[in-house]
């Protein structure tokens, strides 16, 4: 019988310790604020490893998140919708980039505010986008462009 008591008091216990553990990835996640504020949208060539759920970032504070992405079938561009905080207001001429966390970090969406007098609208598409730029591929293209770029031959 006291085995079942103790059985029982430490089941309790790793409840209550799975519960503060959801509880703080609650919280530290931002899920219960990622469908605040406005929408926007912005067409891109290249995301690269944008994901629903990818952030949006305004001087490296996050200010919304991405909510949906898909491909448009006429241009075959990347067409990614984000949220934006209700207290941030941006404006009409702003510029959207896919930026990397590094070589091996996830992709978010870096914003850089212009300085138009008017101010982007809930549903309105940014009109001023850079595309991801996949590093390794630059790396790559210079290593192999200079290898036999220089004449040198095979040493003769």
């Amino acid at each position: 019988m006291r085995s079942n008591l103790v059985e029982a008091l430490i089941g309790v216990v790793v409840l209550v310790v799975a519960g503060a553990f959801l509880y703080v990835v609650y919280t530290k996640t931002d899920v219960s604020t990622g469908s605040g504020g406005y929408r926007l949208q912005a067409r891109f060539d290249q995301v690269g490893a944008l994901s629903a759920g990818s952030d949006v970032r305004l001087s490296g504070i996050k200010i919304g998140s991405v909510v949906d992405q898909r491909l448009d079938p006429q241009t075959f561009q990347a067409v990614v919708e984000f949220t934006i905080a209700d207290s941030v207001k941006l404006p009409s001429d702003t510029i959207i980039k896919v930026g990397s966390e590094g070589l091996l970090g996830g992709n978010y969406l870096q914003v850089e505010p212009g300085g138009a007098p008017d101010n982007l609208v809930a549903g309105e598409e940014v009109q001023f986008t850079e595309g991801y730029v996949d590093l390794m591929s630059l790396v790559s293209r210079y290593v192999f462009s200079s290898e036999g770029g220089n004449g040198s031959g095979s040493g003769n």
